[in-house]
C-alpha cells in the first residue's frame, strides 16, 4: 500500500531546523529529494531508528551481531567524516554506539540530526552526510549490505550525472535492516520505490 497523504505530508514536513531522532521511539523519515550543489540525494527518505537498542554493557557489540545478522556486516568503526560526502553505489547504515553528534544530512540545503547513542540511521545512496559537532567519546559503526563496495564522493557538481546514473542501479534491499523483516524500509522505501517504476 501507497503511504497515505497524511503520511507522505508528515514525511515533507521535516524540512527546516535541527532534528532530535530521540523525539519519538517510531522510526522517522526525513525527505531529501532535491539536489544540493553537488549533492545529488535521493527521492527515498532516510530512515532514523531512535533508541533501537536494549539496555546492554556493550552497544558497538550488539549492533554488529544485529547488523551482521540482518545482511548488513559492519565496515568501520569511527566518528563521520566533518565534510559532506555521499555513496552513489550503494545505502549505509550507521549505529550511533557511544555520545551523540550533530550530522548534516542532504547537503548544505540539507538537515542536521542530532543523533544519540542507540540511534541507527539508514542512509540512501546518493543523500550527503556530514559530522558538525560531537560527544568526545562519539563514535558510529557503518555498515553497507552484505557484498557491496562503497564509493566515497564529495560535493562535486562535475561528477553528478555518473553519480545519479549509478544510485539508480543500486539494489533495493529486500528487508528492513534494523528487524530483518518488515519495517520502516519495507512500509516507505518499497511503495516509494514501485511508485516511482510505475510513473516511468
Amino acid at each position: 500500500m501507497f503511504p497515505s497523504t497524511s503520511n507522505l505530508l508528515l514525511l515533507m514536513s521535516f524540512s527546516t531546523g535541527t532534528f532530535a531522532a530521540g523525539a519519538s521511539g517510531n522510526p522517522q523519515h526525513l525527505m531529501l529529494a532535491t539536489p544540493s550543489n553537488g549533492i545529488p540525494n535521493n527521492l527515498l527518505p532516510l530512515i532514523i531508528y531512535p533508541s533501537t537498542v536494549p539496555d546492554v554493557d556493550d552497544i558497538a557489540a550488539y549492533f554488529t551481531t544485529m547488523f551482521t545478522y540482518n545482511g548488513w556486516p559492519p565496515n568501520w568503526r569511527d566518528q563521520v567524516f566533518p565534510y559532506s560526502h555521499y555513496h552513489s553505489n550503494s545505502h549505509e547504515l550507521l549505529g550511533i554506539c557511544a555520545g551523540w553528534a550533530e550530522i548534516l544530512f542532504g547537503g548544505e540545503s540539507g538537515r542536521m540530526v542530532t543523533l544519540h547513542a542507540g540511534d541507527a540511521v539508514l542512509i540512501p545512496a546518493g543523500v550527503g552526510h556530514q559530522q558538525v559537532a560531537a560527544s568526545d567519546d562519539f563514535f558510529a559503526i557503518g555498515a553497507y549490505p552484505e557484498g557491496m563496495l562503497p564509493d566515497t564522493l564529495i560535493d562535486d557538481k562535475s561528477k553528478m550525472a555518473q553519480a545519479i546514473e549509478n544510485i539508480k542501479r543500486v539494489p533495493m534491499p529486500h528487508a528492513d535492516p534494523i528487524t530483518g523483516g518488515f519495517g520502516a524500509v519495507t512500509d516507505i522505501w518499497h511503495p516509494l520505490a514501485k511508485s516511482a517504476r510505475s510513473a516511468l
